[in-house]
């Protein structure tokens, strides 16, 4: 067995590619490896910012020897089947063999390839790998034809077994293979030999390289929280920055460094983001005042004055930003205390998508449908409203223009200068939430109804102008705000029927579409005359979206006539009415928030599945009646799980499924539906009595506990059916030769199906 060690030693990698590359390096080289023919037992990746490394241990020596049998065409088969056939074996017509087959003599090719050492193979797949290396984006330098991330300088390949160390001999662009490597490219420059992993790891760390991305990580994290505590100050968490800073050196000094006082009234948020996205620096919260007072800063080099000149260039860049942010914020606060009015002007200029208008126009819907939600869930209709028209007002702020990460964020600070209720501001912070499966979600009322029209009106306005997700497509991340609307209403308990507000919201988004000039609107409903009165006749017409409301185009009426009813409208693709016949039409309103609510079902199984819950359960509970209210569905869904993870539950289902297939043949084939007239007077049996009497004792409780949506009392109640109706079938033939004792118990069976259709469609569960 042999040791692999393999170094591709190159300029600066960028830290976010570094973690990929790892992988991909230990992935196509073990494959290849592998499809060669040798065998490893481990293998492990590193990077620095200069270098990606890999270990394997235990490596074949070489690889065996392998014999294959290829069954050729038949000896009398034409040339060119023979010729191809040779080309693909490498072999000569003397060198097949001929056999005897059912359908007569053929060729057959033996080839023997034997063992090739572990150097050569090693060779052949690592040229491939480092041709081939998957880089999001590489360079070419010099007269040579080879792409890589960054100029790539040397390549240390080493198989090591008893004997000792060996180079593999390779040559990539004129790049040969050794056993030197560098250290530090300040501290430890030099080249030096290595013999092994070993070896070369604790060479490595005395040349100032830390050879480990997770140790380096760890030592930041560590000395960062020491120089923090000794301050009393703590390290603000940041997991993202701290596994960057990782890959930007190769042996870390974390210094730290304080804020000046005259950036300190700035907004937290405001600090922590400047110094990230600015320049790499941790920030440093002090837990008395709450405050970001400092910064942990991680160089790449020992100085001899321990890092003083180094902050001390950092702290003048760092005066700069903030200073800038500093102004930034003086002039924000000056027209959020003015009333904003200036940033919801410009609002109306921005576009927010060309089919559906501008920011402003978003920020209306938006408004009108948080002020509908907002009684089911409990928020104040007005302060909802409010909130939904300056929730957006921070994206026109300088601000956010500099750190769009901060909307939202910086929107709270606004409305609360603004001189706004705190939960108009905390609605305008918490409106975007949650962003991702692990973001925290917004309790408070207003925010709740504000973050739900945010998301819904999305939704609603993607599907109005057929933008859908389709496959792994979803450029309008429709997905994450179905996901959003799902963990609102279910992590706040909300009951909020979703099919009302999903056709609120579509019209004003399809009446968006029209105003932008993008597409045109069929409505149907009636006509008012000039005073007022609706006229007898319905109508489907073209309409042109005016201020007053819908119209007829001027072509078909002398006065435009407003609509009383526009309850259905459809899409059409122009807008012109010379040209509205033959104009394709899309689904009414209806059919588009079924559709949008079959998406949000969509997203909704793949949720619950996360936490445990089948998929034929959902199925069921979604084939019940008020399946938009989330709420509802998710007990249901819950209960039934777990009833059928018990032993009744299962056994019930059985007996449930076993009754309706009885039911669906004799009905297929009386062509009659049985569910009406089981009466306990024609009960031949015990069993069928006792089934009679658990059903009119089950029933009421079921219908009860639904009507109280206590699901779990509805599930007991059902799964008391388990044991009456096990005996029945053990005891009773359904399709007696008797009609009379044959119709009853077909109905008495359709009694079985529909106690359990109280509580779900048990024919979409498997088992």
């Amino acid at each position: 067995m042999m040791d692999l060690l393999i170094e591709l030693f190159s300029e600066e990698i960028p830290a976010r590619m570094q973690p990929k590359a790892r992988e991909d390096l230990r992935r196509l080289m073990t494959d290849g490896l592998v499809e060669a023919g040798l065998t490893y037992r481990s293998a492990g990746a590193f990077s620095t910012p200069r270098r990606l490394t890999l270990a394997v241990e235990g490596l074949d020596a070489q690889s065996q020897p392998v014999r294959e049998e290829r069954k050729g065409p038949r000896t009398d088969a034409p040339e060119a089947a023979l010729q191809g056939f040779l080309r693909s074996t490498g072999l000569t017509l003397e060198q097949l063999e001929k056999r005897a087959e059912k359908k007569g003599e053929a060729y057959f090719a033996v080839i023997e390839k034997p063992g090739r050492p572990a150097a050569e193979i090693v060779a052949e797949v690592l040229e491939r790998v480092i041709r081939d290396f998957p880089w999001p984006k590489s360079m070419r330098w010099g007269s040579g034809n080879l792409r890589w991330v960054r100029p790539l300088h040397s390549i240390l390949c080493l198989l090591t077994d008893e004997a000792g160390a060996q180079v593999v001999k390779l040559t990539v662009d004129g790049i040969a293979a050794g056993d030197t490597t560098r250290g530090h490219r300040f501290m430890a420059p030099d080249a030096f030999a290595v013999t092994g992993f070993d070896d070369y790891a604790a060479k490595l760390r005395r040349a100032r390289v830390m050879l480990d991305p997770a140790e380096r990580e760890a030592a930041i994290r560590q000395e960062a929280a020491n120089l923090a505590f000794v301050r009393g100050w703590e390290i603000v968490p940041d997991d993202a920055l701290m596994t960057e800073l990782a890959g930007l050196v190769e042996w870390p000094v974390p210094l730290m460094g304080v804020i000046e006082d005259r950036f300190l009234s700035l907004p937290p948020e405001v600090l922590q983001t400047s110094m990230k996205e600015h320049q790499k620096f941790l920030s440093a919260r002090n837990p008395t005042t709450g405050r970001i007072e400092g910064y942990v800063t991680v160089a790449n080099i020992e100085t001899p004055d321990h890092g003083a000149t180094i902050l001390a260039g950092n702290q003048r860049v760092l005066a700069a930003r903030l200073s800038d942010a500093a102004f930034f914020w003086d002039n924000d606060l000056r027209e959020a205390k003015s009333g904003m009015t200036d940033w919801a002007e410009g609002l109306k200029a921005v576009t927010f998508h060309a089919k559906l208008g501008s920011q402003w126009d978003r920020v209306e819907r938006i408004a009108a449908l948080a002020r509908e939600i907002a009684p089911a869930v409990g928020a104040d209709p007005a302060l909802a409203e409010q909130a939904a028209k300056v929730a957006k007002l921070d994206l026109r702020s300088a601000m956010v223009g500099e750190f769009p990460e901060l909307q939202g964020t910086m929107g709270r600070y606004y409305a609360l200068e603004a001189g706004l209720d705190a939960a108009v501001a905390d609605a305008a912070r918490d409106h975007y939430s949650p962003l991702g499966p692990s973001d925290a979600v917004p309790s408070a009322p207003v925010s709740v109804a504000v973050a739900l029209a945010d998301k819904l009106d999305t939704l609603t306005g993607f599907w109005a102008i057929d933008e859908k997700p389709t496959g792994s497509k979803d450029p309008y991340a429709l997905r994450r705000a179905a996901l959003g609307v799902i963990r609102l209403v279910l992590g706040n308990g909300v009951r909020l029927p979703l099919s009302p507000f999903l056709l609120i919201a579509l019209k004003a988004a399809l009446r968006s579409a029209a105003r932008s000039g993008s597409v045109g609107i069929i409505a149907k409903g009636h006509l008012t005359d000039e005073k007022g009165k609706s006229a007898e006749t319905p109508f489907v017409t073209p309409l042109i979206f005016t201020k007053g409301g819908f119209s007829f185009p001027a072509r078909q009426a002398t006065e435009p006539h407003e609509l009383a009813d526009a309850g259905e409208l459809y899409r059409i693709v122009s807008n012109d009415a010379e040209r509205f016949e033959g104009q394709p039409r899309v689904p009414t309103t209806e059919i588009m928030a079924a559709d949008l609510l079959a998406f949000l079902h969509d997203r909704l199984k793949v949720h619950l599945r996360e936490q445990g819950i089948r998929h034929d359960v959902i199925d069921a509970v979604l084939a019940m009646p008020g399946n938009d209210d989330l709420r509802l569905v998710v007990a249901r869904a819950t209960a039934l799980n777990d009833m059928l993870g018990t032993e009744d539950g299962t056994n019930l289902l059985q007996g449930l499924k076993r009754a309706a297939n009885i039911l669906a043949q004799a009905e297929a084939a009386d062509g009659v539906e049985y569910s009406f007239g089981a009466d306990p007077k024609f009960a031949d049996t015990e069993q069928e009595r006792a089934l009679f009497a658990a059903l009119d004792a089950a029933e009421p409780r079921i219908r009860a506990a639904v009507a109280a949506e206590d699901f779990p009392a509805a599930m007991t109640a059902i799964a008391a059916l388990r044991a009456p109706v096990d005996a029945f079938f053990e005891a009773v033939q359904v399709n007696s030769d008797n009609p009379i004792l044959r119709r009853n118990r077909l109905n008495l069976l359709s009694r079985i199906r529909e106690a359990g259709r109280l509580v779900a469609d048990f024919g979409r569960i498997e088992g």
